[in-house]
């Protein structure tokens, strides 16, 4: 299970003074931020990874974390925004451009939206739009080292203009979907889309028409829940 708010990391200075996204503050430390266990894996090259749903060929594939490695890498250096209202600075991260993958197992033409899964069934849904920027990556490696087991190990999806609710640590692969689905925490009132420069932390603030029903906004609950930022199960941090 993932993220909660951050209670026991208080924010580093930002060095810089850069300008951060709205509502955010940079620290340079890496807090980790999750509920529940830690996967324990033995072998990195057998992790398993699954490509399915509405795929071009009308397959699901499943792959090692070892075969998927035969594709390129990439170096990205990126922050990553928490929508707990902090953003961790200059992260070095190294892996398989998302893109990349997208083009080994294509989904049909016309798919829009994507959930990506990590362990435990944690889901967040993406726009196939986001997985192709050129800033999206599975990363096995950050700050020149493997990623730990707390931050990933072996694998995590990193998309940095989303809030990181999106990238799954312990990254176990995607489904191309024919409708739009919220995944955990969009059905629990956190936005559809998540950019971080927009700001789009809360299910209220989409705008488009027929946007997806989630639990909180059914219920008429507060999204925020009394806190300034997401809990419980996240892959995030």
């Amino acid at each position: 299970m993932q993220e909660g708010p951050d209670h026991d990391h208080p924010p580093g200075e930002n060095p810089d003074d850069r300008l951060m996204p709205p509502g955010q503050t940079g620290r340079t430390d890496r807090p980790v931020r999750h509920y529940g266990p830690v996967p324990k894996v033995r072998d990195r090259d057998s992790w398993m990874l699954s490509f399915g749903g509405a795929t071009k060929s009308d397959e699901s594939f499943v792959v090692s974390l070892g075969e998927l490695e035969k594709l390129p890498r990439s170096e990205l250096t990126a922050d990553m925004h928490c929508a707990g209202k902090f953003t961790t600075l200059d992260n070095i991260w190294e892996g398989i451009r998302a893109r990349d993958v997208v083009e080994a197992y294509p989904p049909l033409p016309g798919i829009t939206n994507v959930i990506v899964y990590g362990q435990y069934g944690y889901s967040a849904n993406v726009r196939l739009d986001d997985l192709l920027a050129d800033n999206a990556m599975l990363a096995t490696h950050q700050d020149g080292e493997l990623l730990t087991p707390e931050h990933g190990f072996p694998v995590r999806l990193v998309i940095p203009h989303l809030y990181s609710w999106k990238g799954p640590k312990w990254f176990r692969g995607w489904e191309y979907l024919l409708e739009p689905r919220r995944g955990f925490w969009e059905e629990r009132g956190y936005h559809l889309r998540g950019q971080v420069w927009a700001e789009e932390r809360w299910s209220y603030q989409e705008t488009h028409p027929g946007r997806l029903p989630s639990q909180s906004a059914d219920r008429g609950e507060n999204p925020g829940n009394g806190f300034d930022g997401p809990s419980g199960q996240e892959y995030a941090g």
